[in-house]
């Protein structure tokens, strides 16, 4: 993996990619952000050496470098599941690349479903904890060891310190921030209503079928990460209508410019 991801980033480099800071990945239905960077080089995955293909057609599939709020950011456009058939290996491996080329600091984005009814589709939540239910880990490979300490700390994965900042703009910019513990699971179908109601009983305030890999490597990996939820739906096992994921996707849009807004002050704070 050491020799691709080095192939990788030299690939990259080649291309404009010079020293980023900070990471930045896209989850569904949440694309606009990049309409407020100045861009200086962006790559089709399909170009890439190495790189898996975004196949949902709602993901773009782009990696993006450029000035964000006074910072040098490269962003995915568009991220990659399991449910896709990809490994947990493949799922991370731009966040590997992100930290060859230099990234500090991981973003993440998402859209996920509500467990906690206190919560409602449209509002976001501040990942505080996760729950991994993918079956597997990004770590669980020959020779991980060389690539950070296989037995990573997750005591607190997401930074403290970025997490109280994302408080302070939402308060500042009058958002609704919820925080949260998210459940990552497989996919691609949704759950049952007796998933649902398991999920709330060991934890959960909302499930989705990403971000947990990614944040496992980024701490693997030494970087610093933050997450945010979009909630597009809800999830009342007693109520429970069947899912549109168009209506998913709408909602996730709905919410875009709070994330926008929570990503670029945030940005700035770094």
């Amino acid at each position: 993996m050491i020799k691709f991801i080095q192939e990788t980033t030299e690939y990259l480099q080649s291309k404009g990619f010079d020293n980023p800071e900070v990471g930045i990945i896209l989850g569904t239905g949440l694309g606009q952000l990049t309409n407020e960077i100045e861009i200086i080089a962006e790559v089709s995955y399909n170009q890439i050496p190495n790189f898996p293909t975004a196949t949902v057609e709602f993901h773009k599939g782009k990696l993006i470098y450029g000035n964000l709020a006074g910072k040098k950011v490269i962003v995915m456009q568009g991220r990659f599941h399991v449910y896709e058939g990809y490994s947990l290996q493949d799922v991370t491996y731009p966040v590997r690349v992100m930290k060859h080329l230099g990234i500090t600091t991981l973003l993440v984005s998402n859209a996920s479903g509500a467990i906690n009814l206190d919560f409602k589709k449209g509002e976001l939540m501040l990942i505080d904890d996760h729950i991994n239910l993918q079956g597997g880990s990004p770590l669980a490979f020959k020779g991980v060891g060389e690539l950070g300490e296989r037995f990573a700390d997750m005591s607190a994965p997401y930074d403290l310190e970025i997490n109280a900042k994302f408080k302070t703009v939402a308060k500042a910019h009058h958002i609704k921030l919820h925080e949260g513990v998210y459940a990552s699971v497989v996919g691609p179908q949704l759950e049952t209503r007796a998933e649902y109601k398991m999920l709330k009983l060991i934890g959960a305030d909302a499930v989705g079928m990403s971000t947990v890999p990614e944040v496992i490597v980024a701490n693997h990996l030494n970087l610093k990460v933050v997450a945010v939820s979009v909630l597009t739906d809800e999830c009342d096992p007693d109520n429970l209508k069947p899912v549109d994921i168009s209506e998913i996707i709408a909602m996730a849009g709905k919410a875009e410019p709070d994330m926008i807004t929570l990503f670029i002050e945030l940005i700035k704070m770094l």
